[in-house]
């Protein structure tokens, strides 16, 4: 569950690495909650057209709320990742390129990151520089 968190407490951090198990766990949780959301809201009515619009309003209010809470996280967590790969954080815009941007970051956060120390500071996993020794 710290994993999971982590981009919480390093909120609007930009700066360091981090490591895939910490931006994975974070989507999967980010994921699991707005799944929740959406069956809650399901099942109270909130997406069919009978009920009455402030009903369904207050229904959606939570999965709204969750997108605005961890979208600073969720952008800072990513940066890291390509931090922990020793590319820039601008790499981030990539995701904004129709069809094949969310599918390029995708593989980036799949890859491992540089072992030992980048110019964005140590590496995440502790691993040292030499690698044979």
């Amino acid at each position: 569950m710290e994993w999971m968190l982590m981009p919480f407490k390093r909120y609007a951090d930009f700066n360091g690495r981090s490591q895939r198990m910490e931006y994975w766990m974070f989507t999967l949780f980010v994921t699991l909650v707005a799944f929740a959301l959406v069956i809650v809201a399901g099942v109270l009515g909130g997406f069919s057209d009978s009920n009455s619009g402030g009903l369904s309003m207050i229904v959606l209010i939570p999965l709204i709320l969750l997108v605005l809470v961890t979208i600073v996280p969720s952008i800072a967590v990513t940066v890291r990742r390509f931090h922990d790969q020793d590319k820039s954080g601008w790499f981030y815009l990539l995701s904004f390129i129709p069809y094949v941007g969310g599918i390029v970051v995708f593989v980036f956060m799949c890859l491992d990151g540089t072992p030992g120390p980048n110019r964005f500071g140590p590496d995440p996993k502790g691993g040292h520089s030499d690698v044979f020794g």
